[in-house]
């Protein structure tokens, strides 16, 4: 079986030019199991937000351009969404369009007896996370970071 990572990209390489079309663009793509179930996620977004009707038109686009390819031989379930407000930054795009934003960040093992550090978003690089928190900057090298999302402001 091919690559999890090499489907995502393949995927990510037919949608191009399906999320030019409706003004939309690529979020993310994940391939991942859930239970005994496959999924095939494509993430889209928009300034303001993307529709259901946004959703529908690449999903029926994108799900006749899979049969085409037919490079997925499991069964799998694809669902085209938002990636939502508590969206996670995953990539160097996500975050460099979050500079200045309040994010959330879990790291896989605590540091100073704690695991998750809330503030705004500073700076990145390859190696590191820059949030500030208060009247600090702290800095988070990114291998010991499990997760880092926008903060969900209610």
């Amino acid at each position: 079986m091919a690559g999890k990572k090499e489907y995502e990209e393949k995927t990510e390489e037919l949608l191009k030019d399906i999320v030019q079309k409706h003004q939309v663009e690529i979020y993310d793509v994940e391939y991942v199991k859930e239970g005994s179930d496959w999924y095939l996620r494509a993430y889209i977004d928009k300034e303001g937000g993307v529709t259901i009707e946004d959703c529908e038109k690449v999903s029926r686009e994108l799900s006749d351009k899979l049969d085409e390819a037919d490079f997925i031989k499991d069964p799998y379930i694809l669902e085209v969404s938002s990636p939502g407000l508590g969206r996670q930054l995953k990539k160097d795009r996500h975050l460099e369009k979050s500079l200045g934003e309040e994010v959330e960040l879990k790291l896989f093992e605590a540091r100073d007896g704690q695991k998750e550090f809330a503030g705004i978003l500073k700076s990145y690089t390859k190696e590191s996370i820059v949030i500030e928190e208060g009247d600090k900057e702290l800095t988070f090298e990114r291998t010991k970071i499990a997760m880092v999302r926008l903060a969900l402001d209610f």
